[in-house]
């Protein structure tokens, strides 16, 4: 796999880079990079699945955009997605009470 890197120039030299200023193997740090890819993609399709279900597009387009490395995502499933939104968006307008006002008849 490391091979496949090596190919792309900016890749092969990034990982490289690393390997040398953590004495970590190449190896090593891209298998990491790749757990890092793995753990991202699967709490944002998480999030993004969950907030279609739900309808909150605005979410599923931050979700989508966004890359924070899973944290967003799971702040969403675990905190925003339990937020009822529709109860801010919506203003109660209470009923006044009108008082009948009685005329005099003249």
């Amino acid at each position: 796999m490391m091979t496949f890197f090596k190919q792309s120039e900016v890749a092969g030299q990034f990982i490289n880079d690393i390997a040398q200023s953590s004495g970590i193997s190449e190896n090593l740090i891209l298998i990491i990079l790749v757990v890092i890819l793995v753990w991202a993609m699967v709490w944002k399709l998480l999030g993004m699945w969950k907030s279609a279900r739900k309808g909150s597009w605005i979410w599923f387009i931050v979700l989508a955009l966004t890359n924070t490395v899973g944290i967003l995502p799971i702040l969403y499933i675990y905190v925003f997605s339990k937020i009822d939104w529709n109860k801010f968006a919506k203003v109660e307008v209470k009923k006044s009470s009108k008082k009948k006002i009685k005329r005099k008849k003249r």
